[in-house]
């Protein structure tokens, strides 16, 4: 019975080895068959990705955990620097190996998730749309340095001592490097907050104007009716008046017209004569329908208002000159005038 104990005791890494080897390709046959089998019944291709991406790594985690266990219950040790077993440095560059395809999976599996969530985030009452950079940037993150810190530990180093370094070397960079850390904050701030998203027609305090093409970290990117992109500092946006012309609950753009016609002419006619305009543009909107308001009684004119809406905001500037062009044609054809300001002076002459 001893001679069977000692044989046990001494084959046991290799008897280990051979079950992890076994466990693995059960795992293979069952990540490579049975899972996906069931995967690709489902309706969204979210389950089939992630049965792709943590096949391997459950693979090797199964394969190389014997090994470990195996190679600490070896009996023979062998020295190679400074009492670093070879046992341990075999067990550390496995650790490292395992950690990094870990990484390497959970970093995929997250950028799945996020193109899965940002297609539902609409429909998700607990998290909206405009969360999904914030979460993307910062899960990102998180990843890398989880990955960091798990294999300075796979091979015994300290980070504790790092880490207060790091909380020192943190307090020289940020004033060192204060407008960079004003627009990360700045940008986390923007994502949290979202007074615009990706693809919104924003107009900035200095008159730009265009379309949101990407809100990263540092900064915000529009892309201008020239096919000209520009790139904002977070920081300066943040601090700045934004009109998001995309913002509200109505996808059409409205568009107001002021028009100014002379005291004494027939208001009906000037409002029909505005209407028959709007309604006859093919980029006027026919619903919400063009609408026409006496808006006030002006030094020289009576003020009106002509109200009609465009599908996109790029719109608004052809379609206010083909408007004003077509106004100034048909009021001359119907005899409207279009009055200048005019002052009426009395001088008072003294006896």
């Amino acid at each position: 019975m001893e001679i069977v104990n000692k044989l046990l005791s001494q084959q046991l890494p290799a008897i280990i080895v051979v079950f992890s080897f076994i466990a693995a390709f059960i795992i293979d046959f069952l990540f490579s068959v049975v899972f996906k089998r069931f995967a690709s019944k489902t309706k969204t291709n979210f389950d089939d990705n992630l049965i792709q991406i943590l096949h391997k790594p459950i693979f090797y985690s199964t394969f190389f955990t014997g090994w470990i266990i195996a190679i600490k219950k070896t009996s023979n040790q062998y020295e190679i620097y400074k009492g670093q077993l070879l046992s341990d440095f075999i067990i550390s560059i496995v650790l490292s190996f395992m950690i990094i395809v870990w990484a390497t999976a959970i970093f995929k599996a997250f950028v799945q998730f996020v193109k899965w969530y940002g297609k539902t985030a609409d429909s998700n009452k607990l998290f909206q749309q405009r969360m999904v950079p914030l979460f993307d940037n910062v899960g990102k993150l998180i990843i890398f340095l989880g990955c960091a810190y798990f294999l300075f530990k796979s091979w015994g180093w300290d980070v504790t001592g790092w880490l207060a370094s790091a909380g020192v070397i943190g307090i020289v960079v940020g004033l060192a490097a204060k407008d960079t850390l004003a627009n990360f904050f700045s940008g986390i701030f923007i994502m949290a907050d979202a007074p615009y998203k990706e693809k919104d027609y924003i107009v900035l305090d200095s008159g730009e104007r265009g379309y949101v093409t990407s809100i990263g970290l540092r900064s915000t990117r529009i892309m201008t009716r020239d096919d000209i992109e520009i790139t904002i500092p977070n920081s300066v946006i943040a601090n700045s008046k934004i009109v998001n012309e995309s913002g509200g609950p109505y996808e059409k753009e409205r568009i107001r017209l002021n028009v100014g016609v002379a005291y004494g002419s027939d208001i009906d006619q000037v409002r029909k004569v505005l209407l028959e305009i709007a309604n006859s543009h093919e980029d006027v909107s026919n619903e919400p329908k063009p609408r026409v308001r006496l808006r006030q009684f002006g030094e020289s004119s009576l003020m009106f208002q002509l109200l009609l809406w465009v599908d996109k905001p790029e719109m608004r500037g052809r379609v206010s000159d083909a408007i004003y062009t077509k106004i100034y044609k048909d009021f001359n054809h119907h005899n409207i005038e279009i009055p200048f300001p005019q002052r009426t002076i009395h001088i008072k002459k003294n006896d």
